[in-house]
Parts: structure tokens; C-alpha cells; sequence
């Protein structure tokens, strides 16, 4: 009986781990370990004829058996066999500019041998350099896309805002429509009764002043003297009648009844017009809003800014802070850290309770001494005192007073050259600057003021926009 074979513990032990094998595999050398060791451990070498990568262990036969000594070893390469022509079995180690593609040393002796081909790294660092440009094109692309796709949107928007407003016009014109006809109908049955009385009154006088009118008629035409005489001195009294003129006819039929009711249509019409294309106005550009902050490092040393940069008051006494060029020094201004050099924006100030206020945009590179804001110094201001509100400009604007005014909303279109101004709590348009040459980045702008000794401490806050639905 043969002996059986003994094997012994360590036939079954993984090299690396010492451990029995778990998950096995075989390399190419003939050596078993664990999968798990195997795929952790650091490649040192890769072998272009076996097709794998050998950590230093495994990589000793290569440096001792005559056999693997030919075997040509490079630095370690993940997915080996995507790196070697399939038609010569070397690796890719150049590319043809030709027709794009990677060859090797043999390919250029062979098909691709009157093309122009070059070392893989020169062809990658042209590439690299071709890929930041692509690189750097792809997020503007992007964005211009993002663009179009907002410009279709607003352009539907643009078209529901118009269906609306017509809808809306529609509506109250045919709301007028039915009070008119409710009102005129009230006024038919108080009357109803008394039209009735007066036309079978008319109606009688008519039918007596028509006998009459015989009665003459026949006497006029007879030529016996005597029986004309006789028949005149019977003839009967006029039947008694009433001054008709007297009575005063009610009509909505009348010129100018109806002219002031359609006056009246029409005023109100404009007021509801408008006060629709405001609102819709509103919302189109609330959709252009930013997220701006207030830059510490602009404010008037007077100024105090809460932390997160969205509210601003004066204080009572001027602070020592560091030296700064972007600083105003004698007015109480500051400037977003937020520039904007194209494109359209909005934002909205918190104006409640404050006496006296200036907001708006200005160049970034205003006059940090300049003193008098207008459009002439680079600022595009919406002013306000006890005395009204005033659009800063060269000679100033002077607009119609509303009241209560507590949220300002500032709409720019860089490009158009357009600034406007909002009355966000009434939605209401207050002022467009057109033709605005702004010649460089913007930045929103708040002016603060302290009168009478008083600080006016009540703050500008920058608020988040609640877009209008």
C-alpha cells in the first residue's frame, strides 16, 4: 500500500501574512498567496511579459532565474495589458499625431512609419495644456447656457405676467360692467312706478290735444260765416296741460353722465394698469436677486456693522481702526464686498423707521473723499428726508412722496445701462435711471446720516428678497 504523501503546515501558509491561504490566487512566477495580500501590498516593478506588477519579494526570481532576467521591467503600471500593442506585444510608449493614437517602437518601422509621432509625455503635456483651455471654457459655457435656459424662462414668465394683466384688466373692466347694470337697473325700479304715471299723463294730454287739433282743423276749413262764428264761440277751452320742461328726465344716456362714467373707467383703469405692471415688474426682476454683504473694510470709522454683514447704524463715537484706501472718510458710507461688471442684479434695503437715508449703487472705484453723490461722481442714489424723495442726479430729481416707505428694492442691468428703484411692501416702481454709463464693476451702496447732534441709529438692513409668486 502506498504511503501517502505528508504535507506539512507550511504548504498551505501565505508567505506574506503567514496565515493559511485565504481567498488564493497564483501569480504568473508560480508563487500563491492571499488575495487580500496580494492586492495591499506596494508594487515595485511591473513585468511587460508576464503582464503583472511584483511587490519586492515577488520580484526577486526576476532578479535570479536566468529566464525572467529577459524580461523587461518598468515602474509600476496599473491595467498592463491596456498598455501593450496588441500587433507587437511591446508597450505604448509613443503617439502618432498622424491618426491619434498610441503606437509602439515597432508600429513606427512598420504602418505608421512616414508619420509624425512623438513621446507619449510630450503629446500629454500638449493635451494637459488643450485640457485647462477646455477646462477653463466649460464652466463659462455653462454658465452662458444657464443663462439661455433663465432668458426662455423669463421670456415664458414675460408672457404669463401679460396673460395675467390682461386677465386682471378683463375682469375688473367686466366687474364695472355689471356694478353700472345693477346700479342703472336700481335706479329703473325706484323710478318705476312714477315713469309709468308720467307717460299715460303724457299720453292723455296727447290724445286731448289731438281732438283739439280736429276740432280746428275742421272749423278752418268752412266758408259759411255765420256757422263759423257760432262754432268758434263753442269751440272748447285748450284742455289743462303741465309745463313739461319742468321735469327733469334722469338718464345715464345723457353726454355728459356717460362721459364722466367713462372718464372715471378710464382713470381707474390706468391706476389698476399700472399698479399690475408694477407688480409684475416686481417679480420679473426679483428673480435677478443677490447675496450681498457690507464690506468692514469700506465703512466710515462712525459705522457699526453687525456680524454677518447686513445691517449698518451710526455710533455715537469713531472708532480706531486700521489705515484703509477702500475706507470713506467723511461721509457714512459703505460698499458691499460683492462687484458686479455685467449682468443683471437685485437687492433689497430695510428702511423702516429711518429719518433720513441714501442707498443705490456706485463704481467701486468712487472717491472714498467724495462728498456729493450723483450720477456725475459714479453714484446712482435714491435720497430721502422729511422733505421727500430725491433721485441723486445733476440737477436732482425730485419724486413723488410715498407714504410709510419701508423696504427699497435696486434693480441694475449692467449692459442696458438701466437702474430702478422699488417699493417692495407696495410693489410699486419709484424711479428708472436710462443710458447709465458705468464704465466698471459696481457695488451697492448705503449712506447713513446724523442730524441735529442725533445719531439716527436705526439700521439699514440688507434683506433677504421673498420673491413674489
Amino acid at each position: 500500500m502506498a504511503s501517502a504523501t505528508s504535507w506539512s503546515e507550511e504548504n498551505f501558509s501565505c508567505s506574506i501574512c503567514l496565515d493559511v491561504y485565504d481567498s488564493p490566487v497564483t501569480t504568473a512566477c508560480g508563487h500563491n498567496f492571499c488575495r487580500t495580500c496580494i492586492t495591499k501590498l506596494k508594487a515595485v516593478k511591473s513585468c511587460l511579459m508576464c503582464l503583472i506588477s511584483y511587490c519586492q519579494t515577488h520580484l526577486e526570481p526576476h532578479q535570479r532565474v536566468a529566464g525572467l532576467k529577459k524580461h523587461r521591467l518598468v515602474e509600476p503600471m496599473d491595467r498592463l495589458e491596456e498598455r501593450m500593442c496588441k500587433k507587437h506585444n511591446q508597450l505604448l510608449e509613443l503617439f502618432c499625431q498622424t491618426e491619434q493614437v498610441s503606437v509602439c517602437q515597432f508600429c513606427t518601422e512598420d504602418d505608421h512609419k512616414s508619420h509624425a509621432v512623438v513621446p507619449l509625455k510630450e503629446e500629454y503635456e500638449v493635451k494637459t495644456a488643450q485640457l485647462g483651455k477646455i477646462e477653463a471654457e466649460v464652466p463659462q459655457m455653462i454658465q452662458e447656457r444657464k443663462l439661455k435656459i433663465q432668458e426662455i424662462k423669463e421670456a415664458d414668465r414675460q408672457i404669463a405676467d401679460v396673460g395675467h394683466l390682461l386677465t386682471a384688466l378683463i375682469s375688473y373692466v367686466e366687474k364695472w360692467r355689471d356694478d353700472f347694470n345693477q346700479m342703472n337697473k336700481e335706479k329703473r325700479k325706484s323710478s318705476e312706478i312714477k315713469t309709468e304715471d308720467l307717460v299715460k299723463e303724457l299720453e292723455q294730454e296727447i290724445e286731448d290735444l289731438t281732438n283739439r287739433s280736429s276740432e280746428v282743423k275742421r272749423l278752418s276749413h268752412t266758408k259759411d260765416y255765420l256757422h263759423f262764428l257760432q262754432a268758434f264761440r263753442s269751440l272748447k277751452d285748450p284742455p289743462p296741460t303741465r309745463d313739461w320742461t319742468t321735469v327733469e328726465v334722469h338718464s345715464l344716456s345723457s353726454v355728459g353722465t356717460l362721459r364722466r362714467s367713462l372718464n372715471q373707467l378710464v382713470e381707474t383703469l390706468d391706476m389698476e394698469m399700472k399698479k399690475l405692471r408694477d407688480d409684475v415688474e416686481l417679480k420679473r426682476v426679483q428673480q435677478y436677486a443677490v447675496d450681498v454683504t457690507l464690506d468692514p473694510d469700506t465703512a466710515h470709522t462712525r459705522l457699526i456693522l453687525s456680524r454677518d454683514g447686513k445691517r449698518v447704524h451710526v455710533g455715537g463715537l469713531k472708532k480706531t481702526l486700521l489705515d484703509s484706501l477702500k475706507r470713506f472718510e467723511h461721509v457714512f458710507c459703505v460698499v458691499t464686498r460683492q462687484r458686479f461688471s455685467s449682468g443683471r442684479f437685485y437687492f433689497e434695503v430695510q428702511v423702516k423707521d429711518k429719518t433720513t437715508w441714501c442707498l443705490g449703487v456706485a463704481r467701486a472705484s468712487i472717491s472714498r473723499t467724495c462728498v456729493v453723490f450723483s450720477t456725475e461722481t459714479g453714484c446712482w442714489t435714491l435720497y430721502y428726508d422729511k422733505d421727500g424723495l430725491v433721485f441723486r442726479d445733476h440737477p436732482n430729481i425730485r419724486l413723488p412722496l410715498r407714504a410709510e416707505l419701508q423696504k427699497v428694492g435696486v434693480f441694475v442691468d449692467y449692459d442696458e445701462g438701466l437702474v430702478s428703484f422699488y417699493d417692495v411692501e407696495a410693489r410699486v416702481h419709484l424711479y428708472s435711471a436710462t443710458g447709465c454709463t458705468f464704465s466698471g464693476p459696481l457695488c451697492p451702496l448705503l449712506r447713513l446720516y446724523s442730524r441735529n447732534g442725533r445719531t439716527n441709529s436705526t439700521p439699514l438692513i440688507i434683506s433677504p428678497v421673498n420673491k413674489i409668486v
